[in-house]
């Protein structure tokens, strides 16, 4: 990872507010979790410099760990858009995969020409357990594609995450993490240099509530 574009990542998410920190007033995530930060990456789409750093971003992250990439993939819905700003700075085909296929039409679930016995780039917005990234990659393995791997956005870095990735063999290289985000807060003063441990006991075990103590 490039920590430079890391950190300019980092500020720009927190600057257009698609990252909030609130350790002392938590989020509720849909599983029940409190949770320190939110993100909505979506928001990037709106901002044209920031944009402009993300995309840009992401195409050079293929360039360096996918060199052999053929065709661009998203991830629905959120990764769509970056998948097609992407794949016209790299001048390559793009298409995207439906969280189930549809239950009209063709059926398709993956939009686009199937990437028969190419080589695949996956580009996600956040990576948190993962779940949904590798749904998509085993969809399009189950295509014949040959996925590289993923290009994200931003990774809460948790070890769930981690560990379905490594179990599923799928790579990821994202722009910016976790541990980056709450070093550029705290030097931006969005939060306390005392919430940087709160924070970072929360993404070792989110299901821990004692980070709030």
């Amino acid at each position: 990872m490039n920590k430079n574009l890391a950190k300019e990542v980092a500020k720009n998410l927190l600057k257009i507010k698609a990252v909030f920190l609130k350790p002392n007033d938590p989020f509720t995530w849909a599983s029940g979790i409190k949770s320190p930060i939110y993100c909505d990456n979506r928001l990037t789409l709106s901002y044209v410099d920031t944009r402009k750093v993300v995309e840009n971003g992401l195409a050079e992250v293929i360039k360096e760990y996918y060199p052999t990439c053929e065709v661009i993939m998203g991830t629905s819905t959120a990764g769509i858009a970056h998948a097609a700003y992407v794949s016209d700075i790299l001048q390559m085909p793009m298409g995207y995969v439906r969280g189930g296929a549809k239950d009209h039409g063709r059926g398709n679930q993956i939009e686009g020409v199937v990437p028969v016995g190419k080589n695949v780039v996956v580009i996600e917005d956040l990576i948190s357990t993962a779940g949904s990234s590798i749904e998509v990659v085993e969809v399009l393995r189950e295509a014949g594609a040959n996925v590289l791997g993923i290009a994200s956005i931003f990774t809460y870095g948790l070890q769930k995450g981690l560990d379905r990735l490594a179990q599923a063999n799928v790579e990821n290289h994202s722009l910016s993490n976790f541990e980056t985000l709450v070093e550029v807060a705290a030097e931006e003063n969005y939060i306390s240099k005392e919430d940087i441990e709160k924070v970072l006991k929360f993404q070792k075990n989110p299901s821990d509530p004692s980070w709030m103590e």
